[in-house]
């Protein structure tokens, strides 16, 4: 993982479905390295980033969801940012803003957190509305205007946000427009005593999420998109999938 600005990937072709499959295998058995009790949530989210989505985790404070994002983010050898969402954030803060040089009289990008593969998006909703519009063009279309500028992100680009639950105090209700452009929403839960004493095992030292190596390149992931892209669909699922929505 990588806390530098993204490299483009080489253009490649789609990964065999086998090789496909042995990536989200590594991925999610790497994460319960640091993550236990939650295998469906991981699966969750290495499909929504196979799909070329973006994940919502919702909660209430201390389960895990900080964690479980900042593991996934580390499980590919990619980019990451992260950006704590407070009541005083500025959209700039999030998309980046233009600095006057002083040496070349010029104005200079520079670039915020958002231009990065994964980006993680903590306590979204304690930011005020405006801050957080400021991903809905970036989530839609990969893509930032700043200043009538608009630069493209990074691909693969995935945000995994946290939320606590709205009933907390001092947070700010999603906007539908901001909801709708995350592929799932996920609650993760409170630890059953089994594996909350197999965690306090695993920490009793240091961490297990600072040893954790990267088991996939950006390049598979991107790859492993694109053999999920060429994924047949037959008009019943379209059909069935078109009926679910509508009455959703």
């Amino acid at each position: 993982m990588s806390d530098g600005e993204a490299t483009a990937v080489p253009d490649a072709g789609a990964l065999p479905v086998a090789e496909a499959a042995d990536l989200t295998n590594r991925i999610t058995d790497n994460v319960e390295r640091v993550i236990v009790g939650h295998h469906d949530a991981i699966e969750h989210i290495v499909v929504t980033m196979l799909a070329r989505g973006h994940l919502l985790l919702e909660d209430v404070p201390g389960v895990g969801k900080t964690m479980l994002a900042r593991a996934m983010a580390r499980s590919v050898d990619c980019s990451f940012k992260r950006v704590q969402f407070t009541p005083d954030l500025l959209p700039a803060d999030v998309t980046g803003v233009n600095v006057f040089n002083q040496k070349t009289r010029e104005f200079e990008f520079q670039p915020g957190p958002v231009f990065a593969n994964v980006v993680l998006g903590d306590e979204i909703n304690r930011a005020p509305p405006k801050t957080q519009s400021a991903l809905l063009e970036a989530m839609e279309e990969g893509q930032v205007t700043v200043d009538g500028v608009t630069r493209e992100l990074p691909d693969p680009f995935v945000v995994i946000a946290t939320q606590n639950d709205v009933e907390q105090s001092r947070t700010y209700e999603l906007p539908m427009a901001e909801t709708d452009r995350f592929t799932k929403k996920i609650r993760l839960g409170y630890p059953s005593e089994r594996d909350e004493t197999e965690m306090l095992g695993r920490v009793a030292g240091t961490h297990p999420i600072e040893s954790l190596e990267p088991v996939a390149t950006t390049e598979e992931l991107v790859r492993a998109r694109r053999t999920v892209a060429d994924v047949e669909v037959s008009e019943p699922i379209r059909t069935y999938v078109t009926r679910l929505a509508a009455h959703t």
